[in-house]
């Protein structure tokens, strides 16, 4: 069974908004074993809108629309939908009650505009929005079932839970399969570099469907296989699981989709380790990572942006001499921050960084891109340079960033 995902408005077709809709309701339907072959995007047009259902409606059988459900007059989606099906909008009035139940809830007059949010198409079913005040529906054009949902993701995702996919899963019958979807993450390998590594991939396992994912600084490798037996998709999928790993080694830092400082997190509370942080060129964006996770507190004890030598000074005790001779882009002043956030803190593990993030300030020696990074741990202090290709300043603080928790995740496991 084929579907195809379309996503609604003005603002998601000129880029002003960026789409997360369609990759969520994609990855959420494929779960369930549909594939989507399409993710469209068309502006507030109604004929353009109607078209693009009756060509949706010749190619699919399933096709999810998000936006246009509004109470304004650039909300055309039920409109259109009744156009492609050549009959009218009616008035719904077990939409209509849905609404007003919503507003007497929360004690909110209704507007007059909200109304026409409960004309739908004739023949349709309505999608029943507990979350926001546009009802949903789903309607045969062809032969192809379309669901219309909200453009708010949260509207969104709680219809597509309580009413899409049990729909779906309906439709599928005895038909349905299983899609289980294995993210491994890896960091400090590229994505043709990674493509390259599992080349033979799908030849020694032809019923694996493989992707790549970029989220730089990190790709993911997702792994897709079908079926109708769970206990033998679970099986399939460690197996590859096992070869991906063993292509990769260190490089992998999840296999559960989990971010690399939560990994680093968890690894700190699981062996009551405490960890303190000094940063120049980032900016505090290690610590912004780390403290983003839920619990954080269990094992962060200090940040300190130490931007001026002065601060690294008068703060973190770096000295003097060591500043004079190496400067503050250098190993050793990144493994006198590391030693002077930790002692501060009292913590068992301190990490540092002092970088040229860009796009000025490079040298011969140090480019853009040069990294040092400084740490402090109970056995003693270690100090990495590195130098990264990246001439964006927000790429490289990124990385620099990542780098870092890299190094204390790989310290850590060891």
């Amino acid at each position: 069974m084929i579907a195809e995902i379309l996503a609604t408005g003005d603002e998601i077709r000129s880029g002003a908004l960026v789409d997360s809709n369609s990759a969520y309701i994609s990855q959420r339907i494929e779960e369930v074993g549909v594939e989507v072959s399409r993710h469209i995007s068309v502006g507030d047009d109604l004929d353009v809108l109607a078209s693009t259902f009756k060509e949706i409606s010749n190619r699919a059988q399933i096709a999810v629309v998000t936006g246009g459900l509004g109470p304004t007059s650039d909300d055309l989606s039920a409109q259109a939908a009744a156009i492609a099906m050549g009959v009218e909008l009616a008035l719904d009035e077990e939409a209509l009650k849905s609404m007003e139940v919503f507003f007497i809830k929360r004690n909110i007059p209704m507007g007059v505009s909200n109304k026409k949010q409960a004309y739908l198409p004739v023949g349709s079913r309505i999608i029943h929005n507990p979350v926001g005040t546009a009802p949903g529906f789903y309607v045969k054009i062809n032969r192809c079932l379309f669901f219309f949902l909200p453009g708010v993701p949260f509207e969104m995702k709680t219809m597509l839970k309580n009413t899409v996919l049990l729909k779906i899963n309906e439709i599928l019958g005895d038909n349905r399969q299983i899609c289980i979807v294995k993210t491994i993450s890896t960091f400090g390998i590229t994505e043709s570099a990674a493509g390259e590594r599992l080349s033979e991939l799908t030849d020694l396992f032809p019923d694996i469907k493989l992707g790549f994912r970029s989220k730089f600084p990190v790709i993911q490798i997702k792994l897709y296989v079908y079926g109708k037996d769970q206990e033998k998709l679970n099986l399939r999928i460690k197996d590859v699981e096992a070869y991906v790993l063993e292509k990769f080694g260190k490089k992998v830092f999840s296999v559960n989709d989990t971010s690399m400082e939560a990994v680093v997190g968890e690894l700190l509370r699981s062996k009551g380790l405490t960890l303190a942080i000094a940063e120049s060129c980032t900016g505090g964006l290690i610590s912004h990572l780390i403290t983003n996770q839920s619990g954080s507190s269990d094992y962060f004890l200090f940040s300190g942006v130490t931007y001026s030598n002065k601060s690294k000074i008068n703060l973190l005790g770096v000295s003097e001499k060591t500043l004079e001779k190496y400067g503050a882009v250098h190993e050793e002043t990144a493994k006198e921050m590391a030693q002077g956030a930790k002692r501060i803190a009292g913590a068992t593990h301190g990490i540092a960084t002092t970088g040229i993030a860009g796009p000025g300030g490079g040298t011969g020696d140090k480019p853009v891109g040069t990294i040092c990074i400084g740490m402090a741990t109970p056995d003693g202090v270690k100090g990495y340079t590195y130098k990264f290709p990246f001439p964006k300043r927000s790429m490289n603080k990124m990385i620099f960033a990542m780098k870092a928790i890299d190094l204390l995740r790989l310290e850590l496991q060891n």
